[in-house]
């Protein structure tokens, strides 16, 4: 069992990308490699050729081994649906729903799940490479971990501790660090290196040679910022780093406050003839807008009633009204209609909620979810494209007599009568160029991009960033 594991110095120092890196790396040398996160929390999720669902991060980080997407790379996905409360998925599939205070009771039973999926991987492929979760420094949380160090002591992992310059205090960071932890934690702690340097990485030589004089471990390197970051999938919707452009079809999606699987947005963003907009709340929907994106979502009644409290719902309305578009994706599509019912209280409290009415399509939430990836045609464009499904609920009513397309020859998803609203089920669809082309030919503009080569090319590019900054050979050995 070989294995080495990235762990940060706090959330979104670039674990997930520098695990991404070293995976193809390691993968060019000619290893068998393979990613692996102990528990994760996102409400952005991949599903798997085994039925389940793991982080978006695992499954960009097993593009970059060469491997199909496998729930025992993320053996617990926490999803959140509430600020107090997350819906526990183990091995890829869901277990409960608990609030943060009674989730630490769990935490012996999915060691022994984390560990099992981590011996699988281990016996399959020569390398290992982790991801942690958070911070170490967290020691409030030590006991029960089974993210950060809980783990890599129990799995017997070295670690790499990895600071964000870019945030300002990574001296602090990394030394503060290790002055919380317990000795034998500092003690599996193999090295350390420095993310998202902006500059001459020279100008850090005495920080660097301070952290290794005050903390005795060694550096493997300053990695400068990447700046074609932007072009992978994005672990957070903040990350999707859509370029500023003047003209073109100007599509915003709204970001809800449970927003998932918003990298459907990601191959819009590298378009060159449309302009994307994540739309923060507190901000109207621009006037220029001419497609409205409601995405995916892990509460849908709950981002219903935030989306109302933006004043999102009278822009909405206004825009159609103009003969402005609408797409709603899974979640999106479900407020797009007239109700949603929760009679059993799935999503949170039991109850039924009125729709933004847009088509005539009611859902009821039930037990069920549904997990598959699927073969689709367009019915507007008799395109045919890859995607997904990862959802609760059915909807039905008139409008899905026009369906969006057709799935073994069954119809899905719903449009209006005059053709301006739209909704689905399928997540994953702007990912494939020919639906991607066919879906912006519909306003007129001509697709630009090739999605998958750009992000292989991306992973490869962030293999020879971190070859050229960091002594990547040095941490491929560090891995036993």
């Amino acid at each position: 069992m070989t294995a080495l594991m990235i762990q940060g110095t706090g959330s979104n120092v670039g674990k997930s990308m520098l695990v991404a890196g070293l995976c193809r790396a390691a993968r060019r040398r000619g290893l068998s490699v393979a990613p692996f996160k102990p528990q994760n929390m996102s409400n952005n999720a991949a599903v798997t050729a085994d039925g389940g669902e793991i982080g978006r991060a695992q499954a960009l980080q097993a593009l970059a081994c060469g491997l199909a997407p496998h729930t025992d790379m993320n053996p617990v996905l926490l999803k959140p649906e509430t600020d107090v409360g997350a819906q526990v998925v183990v091995q890829g599939r869901r277990i409960a729903t608990v609030k943060a205070r009674d989730y630490a009771r769990l935490k012996p039973d999915l060691l022994a799940s984390v560990l099992k999926s981590f011996r699988r991987l281990s016996a399959a492929h020569d390398l290992v490479i982790v991801e942690g979760a958070g911070s170490p420094a967290e020691v409030n949380l030590r006991a029960g971990d089974i993210a950060n160090m809980g783990f890599a002591q129990a799995a017997d992992v070295p670690v790499i501790l990895c600071g964000d310059i870019d945030r300002g205090g990574v001296i602090a960071q990394i030394v503060g660090t290790q002055a919380v932890m317990d000795a034998a934690d500092s003690a599996r702690v193999a090295g350390f290196l420095i993310n998202k340097f902006r500059g001459d990485p020279s100008l850090f030589d005495d920080g660097y040679a301070l952290i290794e004089q005050r903390t005795g471990w060694r550096g493997y390197g300053v990695a400068p910022w990447f700046p074609q970051a932007w072009k992978l999938p994005a672990e957070d919707a903040l990350d999707i780093g859509a370029p500023v452009r003047a003209g073109g079809l100007h599509v915003v999606c709204l970001r809800l406050s449970r927003i998932a699987n918003f990298d459907d947005m990601d191959p819009l963003a590298q378009e060159d003839g449309l302009r994307l907009t994540m739309l923060p709340p507190g901000e109207a929907l621009p006037g220029d807008t001419d497609v409205v994106i409601l995405p995916g979502s892990k509460s849908t009644r709950g981002d219903l009633a935030f989306l109302r409290a933006q004043g999102w719902d009278v822009d909405i309305a206004a825009h159609v009204r103009r003969g402005g578009h609408v797409l709603g994706i899974c979640g999106g599509f479900q407020m797009l209609g007239q109700w949603i019912d929760d009679p059993e209280g799935i999503e949170g409290p039991a109850g039924r909620d009125e729709g933004l009415g847009l088509l005539r399509v009611g859902t009821v939430m039930t037990g069920d979810k549904r997990l598959t990836e699927v073969r689709a045609v367009h019915a507007a464009s008799g395109t045919g494209f890859d995607g997904y499904e990862i959802h609760i609920g059915r909807s039905e009513g008139a409008d899905r007599a026009r369906p969006f397309a057709l799935v073994d020859g069954a119809p899905e998803g719903a449009v209006s009568a005059d053709g301006r609203v739209a909704g689905s089920y399928l997540h994953g669809m702007f990912r494939d160029d020919g639906f991607r082309a066919a879906w912006l030919a519909g306003f007129g503009v001509q697709a630009s991009g090739r999605y998958g080569e750009t992000v292989e090319a991306t992973l490869d590019a962030l293999a020879d960033h971190m070859e050229q900054h960091l002594d990547v050979a040095g941490l491929l050995a560090a891995a036993r």
